[in-house]
């Protein structure tokens, strides 16, 4: 055993104390603690940790780039604010750039640092791309596609399309196939649309509401068809800026525990200043937090992080911090199969969680049995 964490109050458990041990969750249990090196919480509230199956970057650092420390530097931004699992997006850019990208993501993915990749694009709509690159953008042809999970050397998990394009369902097809998860976003197309692509394996709504076909009350479209489909899981960004709380909160209920995803979208300027930052090819512009493309003011990615997430549904949403769990840990960790080695506090699962004070704000991090430098202090004692 390497610590006992007590005094706290365990999300969705009854126990008093959880030792770690070997990076992993030995024992969750009532009463007095095993004998050892304590961490005392002082009542704080511990929750599994943060995945956010939908981020481009932070700290300054976007995972569009290749330089080793600017793609660890992202993944610290967002360490620090209890996501202990990610996987990294990227924009739509040309075949070969995306190329290089992975190869660079492949080794973070190597090491242990991510979860992943997500291609998000370049198979999307142009109009409904937002702060992608129009010129990058293309069809799915079945070639295109194999190279670029080839490239990704088994780490691509998600791909992003719009099932309306030329070859688009036969594309999610071949990902289903593939193991890799068929996500719909970005899209123009409408119900009759979207259903084939859902029958052939899309399983996910890539942040439900933006960059696709508005609701209509006689056209439901893509946010329609994915939101009342038992078989899709849908991504929210719950900055309360892209999805206005009541929003959020009506999808969430519909969707319900076992389909809700909370992302963060999050880019480059995420856990930064505001300033001037790059999306891809693009320029972005970021004013009291809110990222916009430069000269037209559309939103470009959030400069979100998944405990600001976790807060904004409890205290934005008005929705139970229960609800918030699953959306934050619980779900992302069914979705991405990686269940049974995180995303709840459970003996034999992986040490990931967060400590959070009165204010659903992270006191510390722990990941793999080990503490998150520059989150906060607790009181050890032996």
């Amino acid at each position: 055993m390497d610590f006992v964490i007590t005094g706290g109050r365990l999300a969705g458990q009854s126990g008093d104390w959880l030792a770690v041990s070997g990076g992993l969750i030995s024992e969750i249990g009532t009463g007095d603690p095993p004998d050892g090196q304590r961490v005392d919480v002082a009542g704080a509230l511990i929750v599994p940790g943060f995945i956010d199956t939908h981020c481009h970057g932070g700290g300054g650092g976007s995972f569009s780039g290749t330089d080793p420390e600017d793609l660890a530097r992202a993944v610290a931004a967002h360490r620090r604010h209890g996501t202990t699992t990610m996987l990294a997006s990227l924009v739509s850019d040309p075949v070969h750039t995306l190329v290089e990208q992975m190869a660079a993501l492949t080794e973070l993915a190597q090491d242990g640092l991510i979860a992943g990749i997500h291609l998000e694009g370049p198979f999307i709509s142009k109009a409904r791309c937002g702060a992608h690159d129009p010129a990058a953008l293309r069809e799915p042809e079945t070639a295109v596609v194999d190279k670029l999970l080839s490239a990704g050397h088994g780490h691509v998990r998600m791909v992003t399309l719009a099932p309306e394009l030329h070859g688009g369902v036969e594309a999610v097809r071949q990902l289903v196939e593939s193991g890799v998860i068929a996500a719909i976003g970005h899209t123009d197309g409408v119900e009759e649309q979207i259903l084939p692509a859902v029958d052939a394996g899309a399983s996910v709504a890539t942040h439900l509401f933006n960059g696709m076909r508005p609701l209509h009350h006689r056209e439901p479209g893509p946010i329609g068809a994915l939101l009342d489909d038992e078989r899709i899981t849908v991504e929210l960004i719950c900055d309360l800026v892209h999805v206005h709380p009541t929003v959020l909160r009506l999808a969430a209920r519909h969707a319900g525990t076992g389909r809700t995803v909370l992302i963060t979208d999050a880019m480059s300027a995420t856990d930064a200043a505001d300033g001037s930052y790059r999306l891809g090819k693009l320029d972005v512009d970021v004013t009291d937090g809110v990222a916009t493309l430069a000269g037209n003011g559309s939103l470009a990615g959030s400069t979100l992080t998944m405990d600001a997430a976790f807060r904004n549904l409890v205290h934005g949403a008005k929705l139970s911090v229960a609800d918030a769990v699953h959306a934050t840990a619980t779900r992302p960790a069914q979705l991405l199969g990686i269940d049974d080695r995180t995303g709840a506090l459970r003996p034999g699962l992986a040490a990931d969680l967060v400590v959070l004070d009165d204010d659903l704000r992270p006191v510390r991090v722990l990941r793999h049995g080990e503490w998150v430098e520059g989150v906060g202090r607790l009181r050890s004692t032996s």
